[in-house]
């Protein structure tokens, strides 16, 4: 997991849990559980070390995805792209998990982990109940191997120099919803731009106090050519 936004603090224990009760998913193991069939690992690896070259698939993700606090609340946005080495495997895929409505997260790295620690963080988060408190909305890195970081502006991915460029030079803290959400926007689409594992469309929400919003999903190609029009 990338980035969690949320009203009110999330501290380390009622994000992981217990050490007893932390490795557990619906009072099961947290081991991935897969289909009868073949060992995945075992399956993959013919295609990644196949002796032809147009057998041989890489699996190197790449994304954009971006958050920031500011006076009236946080902007979470990110782009909708997944890749698979030089293979668009997908471009409408939802990087932004609804966890409940006052908590997002996004997902930078594989899918599969992403989605898999974002379902525990939403299990403990139910079973602790984990409340508001007056220190307004919080923003922080999460990652599968517990490192918790927080700041007022997170970008995660391959895309993410790009993007951090374009909000360091917008942002205000005092910036209007509007402008804010627009810093957002405008930010991934010159990472979607640029970045050749991030595109799709930007999907951009809006914490506020009263929990988030979905502000719109914009398609990265028409953003870039109407700015470039604007332009001219």
């Amino acid at each position: 997991m990338a980035l969690a936004a949320a009203y009110g603090s999330l501290d380390q224990h009622s994000m992981l849990g217990s050490s007893s009760d932390s490795m557990l998913l619906n009072g099961v193991d947290n081991e991935f559980s897969f289909l009868p069939g073949a060992d995945p690992a075992t399956f993959v690896e013919e295609f990644q070390n196949s002796s032809s070259v147009d057998n041989r698939i890489k699996f190197h993700a790449g994304t954009t995805t971006l958050a920031f606090k500011f006076k009236h609340g946080v902007i979470v946005a990110v782009d909708s792209r997944a890749t698979a080495g030089s293979y668009i495997a997908s471009q409408t895929v939802k990087k932004v998990i609804e966890i409940n409505p006052y908590l997002l997260g996004t997902m930078a790295g594989g899918a599969a982990d992403c989605s898999f620690w974002e379902r525990l963080l939403a299990k403990q988060w139910y079973q602790r109940r984990v409340r508001g408190d007056k220190r307004g909305p919080g923003l922080y890195y999460v990652d599968s191997d517990g490192q918790r970081t927080t700041n007022y502006m997170f970008s995660v991915g391959s895309g993410s120099t790009y993007a951090y460029g374009v909000m360091d030079t917008g942002y205000r803290y005092d910036m209007s919803v509007e402008e804010a959400c627009e810093l957002g926007k405008k930010s991934i689409m010159h990472a979607g731009h640029r970045d050749a594992m991030s595109g799709g469309v930007v999907n951009l929400y809006h914490m506020r106090e009263d929990g988030w919003v979905k502000v719109s999903q914009t398609d990265i190609s028409q953003m870039y050519y109407q700015s470039l029009d604007e332009k001219k």
